[in-house]
C-alpha cells in the first residue's frame, strides 16, 4: 500500500483534483493519504470534500489522515512514497498583494507574478526556506519518496530542490498537456487532433512546441502560422502574445499569453500604454482570479457541505499517471521539469528545463531534446539567468543577491533604473515582513 503525502492541502480544489485522480487509478485505491497544511479551517474543508469523494467513487478505500502545523510535519511525511507538493507561502493576502501593490508604486505592472518578474522572485525567495525544511524532513523520514512539485516559481524550486537536497523531485505543470490541443482548438484545426505527434521542450511556462505533426507525419506549423498570423491580424483574442511568438520566433509555447507578457521586455511598456489593448494583456490578472477563485470556492463548498455529492473523474494532472507508473512499471510518458543534464544543448547544466521524460518502475527517466533554435534557447536564458540568481539568493541570504535578480528581469530591467529596482526590493522585503526577514 503506497502512503502518499500533500503538502499544502488547504489547496481543496487542486488536492481534490491529485487524490480524487488517484482514488480512479486501481493502484492507488487503498492509498494512506498524509493530508498537511499550516491553516486548520482550510485543511478541515479539504478532509470533508476527500472523504465525500472516497465515499462515492471509491467504496472508502482510501484512509484519509490530516496533519496541522510545523509540530506534525514530520509524521505526515513519514514512510511516504510520494510527496505533493502545493503550498503558497504567504497566502493571496498578505504576499500576493503585496507582490503587485509594491512593484506599482514604482510604475512596475504585472498580469500573474508567481513565474517570473518581481513576483515571481519575491515568492521564490519567500518559499525555498520552507522547502529546506520540507527536504530536511523528507531526508530524515521518507528518504526514497518522489517530491512532486507543483509549487511556483516551478524553475526557480525545482532547480534548487534538486541542486542543493538529496530529494527526489520532479516539477510539474499543467500546461504541456493542453499545449497543442488548445492550439488547434483555437485556429479551428480540430481534425488533426487525434493521433497528432508533438516534441515540446524549453523551460517551465516558456516550453516550445517545437514539432507538430497529425496522425500521418504531415508538418502543421505551416497552416498553424499562417491561421495564427491571420487571427492576430484581423481580430483580438485572449492569446495575442503566443500568436506573436509564432509570427516573429516561429513557434508557439506552452503557458498562456497573460503568463508571457511578463517573462520579456516586448509587451508591458509603460512609454507604450496601448500595447495593453493591442495585445490584449489582461494586467493585475492574478490578484483578480484569486479573488474571484476564492468566492467561487466558497459558494462550491457550501453547496458539498450541504449535500455531500461530490464525485470525480479522472484529469489529466501527470500525478496520478506518474504513481502509478513507479509502482506498477507501466511505463508513461510526461513533460517534466528537472536539470539540465545533458538534454538541451544550449542551455546551461544548472538549468531546470522541461522535457520529455520517461516513467516506469525505474523513476523518472528524462530525455536527450538536443539543441533548441537559438532564438528559443535566447528567450529562455533571460528566464534562466533570473532563476539561476533567485536560487543564488536564497542560498546566501543577501540582499545583493536578491538585488541581482531583479537587475536580471527583463521586464523589470526595461522598465527601472538599478537605484529604482534596488529601492523597491527594500520594500518588498520589509512589506513582506517575517516571511522574508531572513534576507539582509
Amino acid at each position: 500500500m503506497a502512503k502518499i503525502t500533500f503538502m499544502g492541502a488547504g489547496s481543496t480544489v487542486f488536492a481534490r483534483n491529485v487524490i480524487g485522480d488517484c482514488m480512479c487509478t486501481p493502484s492507488l485505491q487503498d492509498a494512506e493519504v498524509a493530508l498537511y497544511d499550516i491553516d486548520a479551517k482550510r485543511l478541515e474543508e479539504s478532509r470533508i470534500i476527500l472523504d465525500a469523494i472516497n465515499r462515492n467513487i471509491n467504496e472508502s478505500r482510501m484512509t484519509i489522515r490530516t496533519y496541522l502545523g510545523v509540530e506534525q510535519r514530520k509524521e505526515a511525511l513519514r514512510g511516504a512514497d510520494f510527496v505533493v507538493n502545493a503550498i503558497q507561502v504567504g497566502f493571496y493576502d498578505p504576499c500576493t498583494i503585496i507582490d503587485f501593490e509594491v512593484p506599482k508604486k514604482y510604475g512596475l505592472r504585472q498580469t500573474i507574478g508567481d513565474t517570473l518578474g518581481i513576483g515571481g522572485i519575491m515568492r521564490g525567495l519567500r518559499t525555498i526556506p520552507v522547502l529546506e525544511d520540507f527536504a530536511r524532513d523528507m531526508e530524515e523520514v521518507c528518504p526514497n519518496a518522489w517530491f512532486l512539485n507543483y509549487t511556483n516559481p516551478m524553475g526557480i524550486l525545482t532547480g534548487y530542490m534538486l541542486r542543493y537536497t538529496h530529494v527526489k523531485t520532479v516539477g510539474l505543470c499543467h500546461s504541456v498537456q493542453v499545449c497543442s490541443k488548445k492550439l488547434l482548438e483555437s485556429l479551428g484545426m480540430e481534425e488533426s487532433l487525434e493521433g497528432r505527434r508533438e516534441l515540446i521542450a524549453g523551460i517551465n511556462h516558456m516550453a516550445w512546441l517545437l514539432e507538430l505533426r497529425d496522425r500521418n507525419g504531415k508538418d502543421l506549423y505551416p497552416e498553424v502560422r499562417r491561421r495564427a498570423a491571420q487571427k492576430n491580424a484581423t481580430e483580438k483574442h485572449n492569446d495575442m502574445v503566443r500568436f506573436a511568438y509564432i509570427e516573429r520566433l516561429g513557434y508557439y509555447c506552452t503557458e498562456s499569453s497573460e503568463h508571457n507578457a511578463e517573462y520579456n521586455p516586448l509587451f508591458i511598456k509603460a512609454d507604450h500604454p496601448d500595447l495593453i489593448d493591442q495585445y490584449q494583456i489582461p494586467l493585475d490578472e492574478y490578484p483578480r482570479r484569486c479573488v474571484n477563485q476564492i468566492a467561487g470556492w466558497e459558494k462550491e463548498r457550501d453547496e458539498i457541505l450541504q449535500n455531500g455529492k461530490v464525485t470525480h473523474e479522472r484529469t489529466t494532472e501527470y500525478a496520478s499517471y506518474i504513481m502509478d507508473s513507479i509502482l506498477t512499471g507501466a511505463p508513461f510518458q510526461i513533460g517534466g521539469n528537472v536539470l539540465n543534464h545533458g538534454l538541451i544543448d544550449n542551455l546551461p547544466a544548472d538549468a531546470c528545463v522541461e522535457v520529455p521524460c520517461l516513467v516506469n518502475n525505474q523513476g523518472i527517466l528524462p530525455c536527450h531534446v538536443g539543441r533548441l533554435p537559438v532564438q528559443l534557447a535566447a528567450f529562455n536564458m533571460t528566464n534562466v539567468n533570473v532563476q539561476l540568481m533567485t536560487i543564488e539568493a536564497a542560498r546566501t541570504r543577501k540582499k545583493e543577491d536578491v538585488y541581482r535578480a531583479a537587475m536580471l528581469d527583463p521586464h523589470t530591467a526595461a522598465e527601472l533604473s538599478i537605484d529604482e529596482i534596488v529601492a523597491m526590493c527594500d520594500d518588498l522585503i520589509d512589506a513582506h515582513g517575517d516571511y522574508m526577514s531572513m534576507y539582509k
